[in-house]
């Protein structure tokens, strides 16, 4: 029992830092966990509604998803873009994510 559990440790430890999802200007990472917004672009249009368009790792084997600024505008509608953030989380190496939220009218 005390090498199944010392294995999987080591596995773990070993699959650490995998999954990476990264966006926007800033960049932080945390060993266990990440959970950070950073800034993007800046427009010029009026906050109004929100859109959102994310993608995601998983043990740094499977990335999917489309987190571009054009499909969280999209997403939310929006004609003229205000400003854009970028939002990250991390758990474990395991699995991450990195969304863009776009704010405009």
């Amino acid at each position: 029992m005390k090498t199944t559990l010392a294995a999987a440790t080591l596995a773990l430890l070993a699959l650490n830092g995998c999954a990476v999802a990264t966006g926007g200007n800033g960049f932080a990472y945390g060993w266990a966990y990440s959970g950070y917004k950073s800034p993007g672009q800046v427009g010029t249009a009026a906050d109004g509604k929100i859109g959102e368009a994310c993608f995601s790792s998983i043990l740094g084997i499977v990335a999917n998803g489309d987190g571009s600024i054009e499909a969280a505008r999209k997403a939310g509608g929006i004609t003229q873009i205000a400003y854009v953030d970028h939002e990250q989380f991390s758990v474990l190496g395991v699995y991450a994510t990195s969304c863009t939220i776009v704010h405009g009218q």
